[in-house]
């Protein structure tokens, strides 16, 4: 596998980075499970490398309940202690606090909208976008349709969900398929 052509991103992290561009980036996701578990992920990464998130995505399956948004939405003030005692995580009390707080916005999404995937997937129109892109500069860090899912997901409560967040959300998730046109990914989404 290592002559495949990668998006050059890929090869900036080990071999985790290069499982997770082959595996899962851009992968459509219509699990409401998984769509918290990345979006929680996503607002854990904002400031920092996606490299340093996924080094410790085990740790945040442990420390969040297996990304259980029932479970996260009900920690209370002895769970933000454990979770900043936690080396397992990033230390931040702002994106603690704003992963309970967007659990509990997940699940108020989630309720009046049937699923939290139906409700992020109507920003695509339910189809992934399937960009065209030669060169890694020019992958946008956020679009109009981010932009508008950002306010829409503040609207409903959430944080750390500014447009560039959600636009590496919508990455993540196949929302957006963003591999380069010479990635041997690219259109097999």
């Amino acid at each position: 596998m290592s002559d495949l052509v990668r998006c050059p991103w890929a090869a900036s992290g080990g071999p985790e980075m290069l499982a997770y561009h082959d595996r899962e980036w851009g992968v459509p996701v219509y699990d409401d499970v998984r769509l918290f578990e990345m979006l929680l992920l996503e607002g854990a990464q904002a400031g920092l490398s996606w490299s340093t998130v996924l080094a410790r995505r085990e740790g945040y399956r442990r420390a969040f309940a297996g990304f259980d948004p029932h479970a996260v939405a009900g920690f209370d003030d002895t769970d933000r202690e454990r979770l900043l005692a936690d080396a397992g995580i990033v230390r931040n009390r702002a994106k603690i606090d704003s992963a309970i707080a967007n659990a509990r916005a997940f699940l108020a999404v989630r309720e009046e909208h049937g699923s939290f995937a139906h409700f992020a997937w109507e920003a695509v129109g339910g189809e992934p976008r399937r960009n065209r892109f030669h060169r890694q500069e020019e992958v946008p860090a956020q679009t109009e349709t981010s932009r508008r899912l950002s306010r829409l997901l503040r609207h409903h409560g959430f944080s750390f969900v500014g447009p560039t967040i959600v636009y590496a959300f919508m990455q993540a998730v196949g929302m957006v398929d963003d591999h380069l046109v010479d990635c041997f990914r690219h259109g097999r989404l």
